[in-house]
């Protein structure tokens, strides 16, 4: 399918790795510019290199702590406009509530919440002007189904979803969407650190873990980031207009209700 994206200049937050990468990747395979952002430079330039070399597309590294205005005004001219921005960025650790003070409260919601608005702030009117705009936000499934230890994730998350739903019913009529992806275990960096975690709190091997992870999934597996890129993608594409205030759950089938 012909997503109709050629031409689109792309923001995709926090994509050096893992499912940022993965909807990087698929958003310049369908022919947009893509502004790829991270932190670590050498990680940054080796990710953009292999996308531009993979799909042929302009790809712009773009260091930059998006939780801050200076690092979302870089992303944001870096390209002459913003068609497409997709939030995201890394959540908090597993933690007991108990352990959280403010300041790890704070920087949560400022992280989860506060930031992607500021950013869906900054580009949403030139994209009603346009009239067109794509907006992704990369939360999680415990928003759906809250986890124990991720409580600051979840709420911050939660925070978020609410707030852009009214927004998403005032730019609609201008042909901007804005919809949140919610991943369940997909195979990243992040999920092989909280395996690792658990080998050391458990004593068991990774492999154990893994498959009794796995298990636990109707699925069967982990998913894997380039497919929940292909439905950033095509949540971003020209056919999805009539699609906005949603909230698509890409987990195996892991959340057990039918809503």
């Amino acid at each position: 399918m012909d997503l109709g994206l050629t031409g689109k200049y792309a923001i995709v937050c926090a994509s050096s790795r893992g499912l940022g990468r993965g909807c990087a990747t698929e958003l310049a395979r369908a022919g947009c510019t893509v502004v790829l952002n991270g932190r670590d430079e050498e990680v940054l330039n080796a990710t953009a290199e292999a996308i531009s070399r993979e799909t042929g597309a302009d790809v712009i590294p773009v260091v930059a702590d998006v939780s801050i205005p200076d690092g979302q005004a870089r992303l944001v001219g870096a390209v002459p406009q913003v068609d497409i921005l997709v939030n995201n960025n890394g959540g908090p650790p597993l933690r007991d509530f108990r352990a959280l003070g403010r300041d790890d409260l704070l920087a949560g919601v400022t992280g989860n919440m506060i930031a992607p608005i500021e950013m869906v702030q900054r580009v949403i009117d030139g994209m009603t002007e346009r009239r067109f705009g794509r907006i992704v936000n990369i939360t999680s499934s415990s928003v759906k189904g809250p986890i124990a230890g991720l409580d600051l994730s979840s709420g911050a998350r939660a925070g978020l979803t609410g707030f852009l739903a009214g927004v998403a019913r005032t730019v609609a009529g201008q042909n901007v969407t804005i919809n949140c992806l919610l991943p369940g275990a997909f195979d990243t960096d992040r999920l092989r650190s909280n395996f690792a975690a658990a080998q050391k709190r458990e004593n068991r091997s990774l492999d154990d873990i893994r498959a009794d992870r796995a298990a636990g999934i109707p699925a069967g597996r982990f998913g894997e980031p380039d497919e929940f890129g292909k439905a950033c993608a095509f949540l971003c594409s020209a056919h999805s207009g009539y699609i906005t205030g949603q909230s698509l759950l890409i987990d195996g089938g892991a959340f057990p209700g039918a809503f």
